[in-house]
C-alpha cells in the first residue's frame, strides 16, 4: 500500500494489525470506490476494505480464529467505521 495515499482509517488498521500480530507480511487495499451506491458506502472512503496477511501468530489457528484475531485488533473500527472486510489470513509457508 502507498503510504501517501493511506487514508486515516487504513493508517489505522495497519498500525493496530501489525501492533497486535507482527505480520511477516500485510497487504490492505481499500475497495470502497468499488462499493458505491451500494449498502455501508461511505462517500467520505475507507469503508469497504481487503486484507490478506500472514503471520505466526497464525500458525495452528484455523480460519475463524484468525479471522477472530483480526476483528480483535481492529475493535471498534470494525464496529464504528468499516462495513466490510474481505480476508485472507495465512501463516508463514503456507500458500
Amino acid at each position: 500500500m502507498n503510504a501517501q495515499t493511506t487514508g486515516p482509517v487504513a493508517t489505522e488498521m495497519l498500525r493496530r494489525l501489525n501492533s497486535a500480530l507482527s505480520p511477516t507480511r500485510i497487504e490492505l487495499v481499500d475497495d470502497s470506490e468499488q462499493h458505491r451506491g451500494h449498502g455501508g458506502y461511505n462517500p467520505a472512503g475507507e469503508s469497504h476494505f481487503s486484507l490478506r496477511i500472514e503471520s505466526g501468530a497464525f500458525t495452528n489457528k484455523n480460519r475463524v480464529a484468525r479471522q477472530r484475531m483480526i476483528y480483535a485488533a481492529l475493535g471498534d473500527l470494525m464496529r464504528e467505521r468499516v462495513h466490510a472486510l474481505s480476508i485472507r489470513a495465512d501463516s508463514p509457508g503456507e500458500v
